[in-house]
């Protein structure tokens, strides 16, 4: 099974040098210098490290097969992949492992089937097909999800009321102390509301 540890993101300089945006907790490792990577797509590489840096917590590396700009920026959106069998990461899951079990409540009660895992700005998001067939996002927190338990082949969420579709009556809205719920104080006029269901919608 392979994991993709990284994807290659903006060139820097004039050498070659990109950055990654991470897909794994032990960078130290899957990038140390001298360590050769496969690549989707496979005519992208492979490539071998050798030299890594961290500016602004980030993580950028020098491939000794990209030796300029020009070859730096083709490679942007490039996978960097391993191969795996399961993870060896603590609190770690790779996406293969975690497709496939069934969502609970901290109640027991099923709300549905993990499908896949996203990655997002922020953090990741675990793709939940509810028990309806709505698919919903789940912020793969802790705070969220407390329990994974791949043995097991189950996940417990603990999500805001509203954040399942099942749950939609009970949305949880924080606002401004004092305010009233209307347009006026939330900042969003007839035209906004429709546009941003809309918007909601087409992201389904």
């Amino acid at each position: 099974m392979e994991l993709t540890v990284a994807k290659i993101g903006r060139a820097h300089g004039l050498r070659g040098e990109v950055a990654l945006d991470l897909r794994t907790d032990t960078p130290e490792l899957r990038f140390a210098q001298g360590q050769t990577l496969r690549t989707l797509p496979a005519e992208a590489g492979p490539l071998t490290v050798q030299s890594t840096r961290i500016q602004n917590g980030r993580w950028h590396v020098q491939f000794a097969e990209l030796t300029d700009r020009t070859g730096a920026e083709n490679a942007r959106g490039t996978e960097l992949v391993v191969e795996v069998d399961a993870s060896d990461e603590e609190d770690a899951w790779y996406p293969h492992e975690l497709a496939g079990l069934r969502a609970e409540l901290v109640d027991g009660t099923p709300v549905g089937t993990i499908t896949g895992l996203e990655h997002m700005p922020a953090h990741d998001v675990l793709v939940l097909r509810e028990t309806d067939g709505a698919r919903t996002l789940v912020p793969f927190t802790r705070a969220f999800v407390p329990v994974v338990d791949v043995p097991g082949g189950r996940v417990i969420l603990d999500p805001p009321g509203g954040l399942l579709v099942r749950d939609a009556a009970n949305l949880e809205i924080a606002l401004p102390e004092g305010a009233d719920l209307d347009g006026a104080d939330l900042g969003v006029s007839e035209a906004d509301g429709d546009d941003a269901g809309a918007a909601a919608e087409s992201d389904d």
